[in-house]
């Protein structure tokens, strides 16, 4: 057997040895764990940072619990004991008022209660034996800061006034609220009655989406038919009417719960509710409340971050193509972005330069990572502060390599070596 035919020879044993041992090796595969580590992800940060025009301070306040929050968002852009138990007198009342709005119609008609009508405090009124509209006494109710409505209404829904704070209670935790807890309609002073200037204003926001409830609240007087009386009430609002921008929502006063104002103002597109909590005196409620609504909308302007979002998306994705490694597949991943339905947030003028965009990525993929999986994380900051978040997601499935893949890898390597 001359040289050239026991070249020839090896050569073929080698290329079915090698193409047998590929298509083995793809049957066996040992396959991978993705794991979410930092060893294993891709890195990306990018800060845009920026000088700034100063700020005024926030401003000193006396009241014992107060926030203010972005409507849009829940954002906090103010607090003090935010988030501290607290008694809340008659700003009880605003859930009061939309656990009835969703559960009764207004032309309905409630009979009044001796219970209803002869209970103390600040009250509308009504008698024993009256039959009321639902919506006067949802007007009594807020704007004159009614008892007796508060018990009539909580009668005509649910029966007695412990089932409908039953009801009260349930939509709180619906809500998400997890430190408050209604022991009446009204909000006299209960041990067992209390919620924080935090979750009250989440409350508020809640309530305000309902058109009706924010029709009634914005109410700076109205007259309302009592039986054969006709009375004419005003909102004990004081910010109502006479801050701009104020169009809601609700006093209160105890002896524990000190003097208590919800209010709801918007200028331009920045909508806020600010919460003040355990004040001693009605002109320190009203001065706190006034002063946290003007630095809020002194200080704070509304961003859009889409944009910014989509540009560092954009860079890391081409950044990741050419760092990502993928076992056992030559295919290019998609990646997705989760959409979220909102991208303006509320921030303070002075850090409307300084943002911080972080992306991290799992860079160990496998063909058998499947499609639509969460592979990693965007965030966003603003002076350090989390503002946005979401995830990143594998929009295809990765194929394996085939057999000819390793076939042809043989060829082009054994025939490289040949001309070395």
């Amino acid at each position: 057997m001359n040289l050239k035919k026991l070249i020839t020879i090896i050569i073929i044993f080698l290329l079915a040895f090698f193409t047998f041992f590929a298509n083995f090796y793809i049957v066996l595969g040992d396959e991978i764990e993705i794991e979410n580590s930092e060893d294993n992800n891709i890195y990306y940060d990018t800060t845009v940072s920026q000088s700034s025009t100063s700020a005024s301070s926030e401003p000193d306040t006396n009241s014992k619990h107060i926030v203010a929050i972005d409507r849009l968002t829940n954002t906090i852009l103010y607090e003090k004991n935010a988030k501290e138990k607290t008694p809340m007198a008659s700003t009880t009342k605003i859930m009061t008022c939309i656990v009835v709005l969703e559960n009764c119609n207004l032309n309905d008609t409630a009979i009044v209660s001796k219970k209803a009508s002869s209970i103390h405090g600040s009250t509308l009124g009504i008698k024993e034996g009256m039959a009321i509209s639902i919506e006067s006494l949802l007007y009594g109710l807020m704007l004159r800061s009614g008892n007796d409505c508060a018990i009539a209404l909580a009668e005509h829904i649910s029966g007695s006034v412990e089932n409908f704070c039953q009801k009260m209670n349930e939509k709180a935790k619906s809500l998400g609220l997890s430190n408050t807890n209604f022991t009446s309609p009204h909000g006299l002073d209960d041990d067992a009655h209390y919620t924080t200037a935090y979750e009250l204003a989440l409350i508020t926001n809640y309530a305000l989406s309902n058109s009706t409830f924010r029709k009634i609240v914005s109410t700076k007087n109205i007259t309302l038919s009592l039986g054969s009386s006709i009375i004419s009430i005003n909102n004990t609002n004081e910010l109502l009417g006479n801050l701009e921008g104020v169009y809601g929502v609700k006093t209160g006063f105890t002896f524990n719960a000190g003097r208590c104002l919800v209010s709801s103002c918007k200028r331009k597109d920045l909508d806020i509710i600010v919460v003040v909590l355990g004040a001693d005196t009605k002109s320190i409620r009203t001065k706190d409340s006034v002063n946290i609504i003007n630095y809020i909308f002194n200080n704070y302007k509304l961003i859009n971050i889409k944009e910014k979002i989509t540009a560092s998306f954009k860079n890391y994705y081409d950044y990741y193509t050419k760092n990502v490694s993928i076992h056992k597949s030559t295919d290019i991943p998609i990646l997705e972005l989760e959409e979220k339905q909102n991208y303006i947030f509320p921030i303070l003028i002075k850090n409307e330069a300084d943002f911080n965009i972080k992306i991290n990525c799992i860079h160990k993929l496998s063909y058998n990572t499947p499609a639509n999986s969460q592979i990693g994380t965007l965030s966003v900051y603003n002076s350090d502060k989390l503002l946005y978040s979401t995830n990143i997601f594998l929009k295809n499935s990765l194929s394996k390599k085939s057999v000819s893949y390793y076939f042809e890898y043989i060829l082009k390597n054994y025939f490289s070596l040949m001309y070395i």
